[in-house]
């Protein structure tokens, strides 16, 4: 267990436990579900574990500790025809080898499923109750912006908390997730109304999420692909990619 894990985790634990969500193997559980890597050819490095129901999820945990690595994402993914945002957490400890202080980061954002700067009903209903949390969370001491490219932040949603952090500052960020999480859970409960579609149905949605996903996991988008191809293989990581990056309904 450790403080990057545990800012992931508990969000797991809360979505699978609230919406009753089901554990499965997957077709291939030797290459997704233990995840090694020439760094530690003795010891697993990390796993991919995914739940079904209401949502399909996702959780990737890497942990090298020769490089001071331990990353932790999840994706809640709504189904592909559903105006329901996708949730997503990212945390990351770094720089922890024996006598380094480690840094911390995490990204935190729930990422639309219509286009915001066109449906003005979609945004104020699931974007808009994030607004003060969001300004809190950036408050938080110890706090510094992450360096992302203008084509990530376009991808995403404007309500994105993505920082490097202090440990102090780590910690803290807890109740903004919390309070995401528990946002994006009364949105997957209780649906977005038609009213705040705008007329734009199931289809148009869904071939709107396909592109959107192909473009949050191109590795010419996000490096991270980059570096987890170097830690455990390029072939691995593009079965984790493509996991990521294929709606599954």
């Amino acid at each position: 267990m450790s403080v990057s894990f545990d800012l992931c985790w508990r969000s797991v634990e809360t979505i699978v436990d609230r919406l009753g969500l089901v554990e499965t193997a997957g077709e291939a559980p030797d290459a997704l579900h233990v995840l090694t890597s020439p760094m530690m050819p003795d010891a697993p490095v990390g796993r991919m574990r995914w739940w079904t129901g209401a949502v399909d999820l996702v959780y990737i945990g890497l942990s090298v500790p020769p490089i001071g690595l331990d990353s932790h994402m999840m994706f809640a993914f709504s189904p592909v025809t559903s105006a329901v945002p996708h949730f997503t957490i990212d945390s990351v400890a770094g720089g922890g080898q024996p006598g380094a202080q480690a840094a911390f980061a995490f990204h935190l954002d729930l990422i639309p499923k219509l286009d915001l700067g066109a449906h003005l009903g979609y945004l104020r209903h699931c974007f808009e109750p994030l607004t003060a949390i969001r300004a809190d969370a950036q408050t938080i001491a110890g706090l510094e912006p992450a360096h992302l490219s203008p084509t990530q932040y376009a991808v995403m949603s404007a309500w994105m908390l993505v920082h490097r952090a202090d440990e102090s500052a780590f910690r803290n960020v807890e109740t903004a997730v919390t309070a995401y999480r528990d946002h994006w859970l009364s949105l997957v409960t209780n649906g977005v109304p038609n009213e705040v579609l705008d007329g734009v149905g199931p289809d148009q949605i869904a071939d709107r999420d396909r592109r959107n996903r192909a473009i949050v996991f191109d590795p010419t988008v996000d490096p991270v692909w980059g570096r987890v191809g170097q830690l455990i293989g390029a072939e691995k990581a593009e079965v984790l990619r493509s996991k990521l990056a294929t709606p599954a309904k």
